[in-house]
């Protein structure tokens, strides 16, 4: 619902039916019109402030912004018409997948985001497959790996495995962007497996393992960033977390567990399974342990 209110939101102000300098919606607004909660509200808000598309202005509240994310970054016009540089597309396109998911992303629709038609899209990209693989490697861009990075084979490994799941929880449709098997090769991409390989080089092990390696860690965010976004779809679809969620299901939890046949399982603390994050730590702490004594064992 959160996705589908901003989506609403920002045709209102591309379309030019709510026009510059104009008050938006208030967040109480919002959150009455469509029906959903207060918290919820807020967070359309904030994705449409962080897209550029609304401001705040003192004595006037919040307002269209004069100049939409369309019309910025240097854009030219020409007898009207946008100049559109490549940029600007890969821009839009992650915006689209950004607030309404992978699914909504087309070249029609980031066309829409733009204010242009979509033959002017098929200048820089040939098709939505393209469109993607672009998108993956301009997220990929947005943070640079130091060189040579932080002592240590297992400091560097964590970094840039945190460096993806934060880049993931940014971009909850780039899990389910990119291949294990069938990698993508772009260059921002390409640069961190180059680095990874580097964090194991003078290892002593070989070419092979290292590269496994690699792809393992980086499957690793992939699949724990995947559950995440997930989550957070669940969460926006039923507007329960998954804390309210367990509370909701703690009586047919209780009727389960209290048989007596699963022990082990009725002992765990009920908050053990929730905090993504801290599941995520522990999955890389246990991953980089097990590597750890694969080194040892190479000698």
């Amino acid at each position: 619902m959160y996705q589908q209110v901003v989506a609403e939101l920002r045709t209102l102000i591309l379309t030019g039916e709510l026009a510059p300098g104009e008050r938006v919606p208030s967040v109480r607004e919002i959150a009455r019109r469509w029906g959903i909660a207060i918290a919820t509200a807020t967070k359309v808000m904030a994705a449409l402030r962080d897209a550029g598309l609304v401001e705040t202005k003192v004595g006037s509240g919040t307002v269209v912004a004069p100049q939409p994310r369309r019309a910025r970054d240097g854009e030219q016009r020409s007898g009207g018409r946008p100049v559109l540089t490549r940029g600007q597309v890969m821009r839009a396109a992650v915006l689209v997948g950004d607030g309404e998911g992978i699914e909504a992303v087309s070249m029609r629709r980031v066309a829409v985001e733009l204010g242009v038609g979509t033959m002017s899209l098929y200048r820089h990209v040939a098709n939505k497959d393209e469109l993607v693989t672009e998108m993956v490697d301009a997220v990929f861009g947005e943070y640079e790996l130091p060189d040579p990075g932080p002592d240590g084979w297992r400091a560097k490994l964590e970094l840039i495995a945190r460096r993806q799941w934060e880049l993931c929880h940014r971009h909850l449709w780039l899990p389910a962007a990119v291949s294990f098997t069938r990698p993508l090769l772009v260059p921002n991409l390409t640069a961190q497996t180059e680095w990874t390989l580097r964090a194991l080089d003078g290892l002593g092990l070989p070419t092979e393992i290292c590269i496994r390696e690699a792809l393992t860690l980086h499957g690793l965010v992939i699949t724990a960033a995947r559950a995440m976004a997930d989550e957070v779809e669940a969460e926006q679809e039923t507007g329960l977390t998954l804390d309210r969620w367990w509370i909701d299901k703690r009586r047919r939890a209780e009727e389960l567990l209290s048989t007596g046949r699963f022990p082990l399982l009725a002992a765990v603390p009920e908050n053990a399974v929730s905090d993504l994050n801290e599941l995520f730590e522990y999955s890389l702490a246990r991953h980089l342990d097990g590597f750890e004594v694969l080194l040892s064992r190479s000698g």
